[in-house]
């Protein structure tokens, strides 16, 4: 962004601060008019759902902590290199009209030698969803049966 400045006046004449707000917030609390603390800049954790990816000889599985969701709440499906899993949840509020929604979206690439025709998911009784799939056959494993 330029500013034209007229000749007379100097660029470190002007309190930039009153026009343009600072990037990143200064150190004492401050940011332009407003207070700020360093957990705005960390990104909300409690998303309604955690995941653990593992992927080994056995084969792929994803661990997906649903518990605030129904399985019937929940998609899993495999579009192209990923599995997808979308969660979405509606309740009427207990007290006056209205809904409380909560929902996800997940992406997670699929390792190449995973057998996605195989791909399976189920909901724990602990609220996880799994979602599992084998490796594919190697050449070796074929040639010994």
């Amino acid at each position: 962004m330029d500013f034209i400045l007229p000749p007379s006046m100097s660029a470190s004449a002007i309190q930039w601060e009153k026009f343009l707000p600072p990037l990143i917030p200064r150190l004492n609390g401050t940011y332009g008019k407003y207070n700020w603390s360093p957990t705005l800049l960390i990104p909300e954790t409690d998303n309604g759902s955690s995941a653990e990816v593992n992927c080994d000889d056995s084969g792929f599985t994803v661990q997906v902590d649903v518990k605030y969701f129904s399985p019937k709440d929940l998609m899993v499906k495999v579009i192209g290199d990923f599995v997808e899993v979308q969660g979405k949840h509606e309740e009427k509020k207990k007290s006056g009209p209205g809904f409380t929604t909560r929902q996800f979206n997940r992406r997670y690439r699929i390792p190449k030698g995973v057998d996605t025709m195989a791909l399976e998911s189920a909901v724990s009784p602990d609220g996880i969803l799994i979602i599992s799939a084998p490796m594919l056959p190697t050449e070796n494993a074929r040639s010994l049966t």
